[in-house]
């Protein structure tokens, strides 16, 4: 009998990996949610259950223990009294949940990444102290390597000083609390790239830094103002490919002590020239009316966002305040290998996916989608 501990089911990978740990007859999860009150937590179930288009009330549904939370509190909010219960019967741990927000304050990232894994370690030693605990598996991102140029390894990191971002920088930090503070334990750390819809029907729960991406390389939102984008390649993996692998992973004790890039490698990374191209067929074909290009240099366009958001509308002004950390990203040709991890998970039945296979699907839901009127 296995007693899985999640957070953050209710987020992209987290809601992926759930239908596949519920798939063995012999799980039992509880899942960390934020909410309110008890009604509010009961409601944020209710709503999962219907992306997982689980009846509420039937079997597969009485696995599911909800359980009121908070990531960034001491012991996730809980009272000792349900601490302990947790801690006495958790056979694994998989930690999920994180802010992907790329402009917070540094206090709020470290608040959002660092403490919680301090959490999940805690949980974990005492889990493991009542003779429970097989295996613990965390979620980190391959953004970890920040901007350090080259093919960036496999393995834990070295004291890299430059990020993109708050979100990287406390991502990084969260890690080498895991090696630092985590020996002795049985921890997987993972590392997705930029993680997409699935691979046949495109769904997924959250649109996120990706799908910002694709409007800005639609140019709609630019009217039409691109910069350079040169041989630039972009790192990308469908969402139920990484949760195959996360779930795989948190029933295999070999595992232990590993780190696993989940991404598809420089050979099958996209350039965004030919991403470009994709999104604005795309688009056309969907009945969205696009400018013609006209490239300038990244600096100005830069200069010029100020001046789009006041030509454009509130929702474009909105979606351009996100635009300068995706320009950084622009900027650089970074790769992440991962070729131990690819040969591990092709001997496991999970084979790296081409890209030919997944991004049309996930560009068409996402289409169908915000025409009507879904996830955000």
């Amino acid at each position: 009998m296995s007693q899985i501990f999640i957070t953050g089911a209710s987020g992209t990978i987290g809601s992926a990996i759930v239908p596949r740990l519920l798939a063995r007859p012999d799980s039992t999860l509880t899942l960390l949610l934020r909410a309110q009150d008890d009604a509010d937590l009961q409601q944020r179930l209710h709503t999962l259950l219907h992306h997982w288009q689980i009846a509420p009330g039937s079997a597969m549904a009485a696995r599911l223990q909800p359980l009121r939370g908070d990531i960034s509190q001491p012991d996730f909010g809980l009272d000792r009294a349900r601490w302990q219960a947790v801690a006495a019967t958790t056979t694994h741990i998989i930690h999920c949940a994180a802010s992907v927000k790329l402009t917070m304050p540094m206090a709020q990232a470290l608040a959002t990444a660092v403490q919680p894994t301090r959490t999940v370690l805690a949980l974990a030693r005492q889990a493991s102290q009542a003779g429970c605990l097989r295996k613990v598996d965390l979620v980190s991102t391959v953004g970890v390597w920040g901007r350090t140029p080259g093919r960036m390894p496999e393995r834990a990191l070295p004291e890299v000083q430059q990020f993109h971002n708050t979100y990287e920088a406390a991502k990084a930090q969260a890690e080498r609390v895991v090696w630092e503070e985590g020996v002795g334990l049985p921890v997987t750390v993972h590392r997705p790239s930029m993680v997409v819809g699935e691979r046949d029907s495109g769904r997924v729960l959250h649109f996120q830094v990706f799908y910002h991406l694709c409007e800005f390389l639609s140019g709609a939102r630019t009217f039409g103002i691109m910069p350079a984008l040169g041989q630039t390649r972009l790192d990308t993996v469908p969402v139920d490919w990484v949760a195959d692998a996360i779930a795989w992973s948190s029933h295999t004790d070999a595992m232990a002590g590993r780190i696993l890039h989940l991404c598809s490698g420089p050979e099958r990374a996209i350039a965004l020239p030919e991403l470009q191209h994709l999104v604005r067929q795309r688009w056309q074909a969907a009945g969205r009316p696009l400018p013609a290009l006209r490239t300038v240099p990244r600096s100005w366009l830069e200069r010029l966002i100020p001046l789009i958001g006041l030509l454009a509308g509130q929702r474009v002004r909105r979606a351009l305040r996100g635009l300068k950390p995706v320009l950084e990203y622009l900027a650089e040709d970074q790769s992440f290998d991962n070729t131990a991890t690819a040969a591990l998970l092709d001997a496991a039945g999970l084979p790296l996916l081409p890209r030919e296979r997944y991004l049309g699907p996930v560009l068409d839901y996402y289409l169908a989608s915000k025409a009507a009127g879904g996830p955000r």
